[in-house]
């Protein structure tokens, strides 16, 4: 193996190895708050997936989550958050608010193709 086949193996490894990462890696989209009085409002962007994807808040918190869909991708015109039995139309270009109380644990949320994925945790 010559010297250019030996350096464009290695820079094609590389650049397999960048593109799995960048696309499969993980995501830090996370917000955590630490109020404890009255309610928590979080805004969550639907656009491809979930913006902030994960919400830390206080175990016990009521929480105002508004979904801000921007999007008419069938994939995510519906919520499902299986722990609370909450099951909603998301339409879209528009906001939908769903008031909860948090209880202890990781709270998974989806779209209704489940394909789309983001997390409450209540700590």
């Amino acid at each position: 193996m010559s010297p250019v086949d030996l350096a464009i193996a290695i820079g094609a490894v590389a650049l397999i190895a960048l593109v799995n990462w960048y696309f499969l890696g993980p995501k830090h989209d996370r917000v955590a708050i630490s109020a404890t009085e009255g309610s928590v409002d979080v805004t969550v962007r639907v656009e491809g997936g979930y913006s902030p994807s994960t919400i830390e808040v206080p175990a016990g918190s009521k929480v105002r989550l508004t979904f801000d869909r921007r999007e008419d991708n069938p994939c995510s015109d519906e919520l499902v958050i299986a722990d609370f039995g909450i099951r909603r139309e998301l339409p879209a270009h528009g906001k939908t608010t769903i008031e909860l109380t948090v209880t202890p644990g990781r709270h998974e949320f989806s779209c209704g193709m489940g394909m789309l994925h983001g997390a409450i945790i209540g700590k």
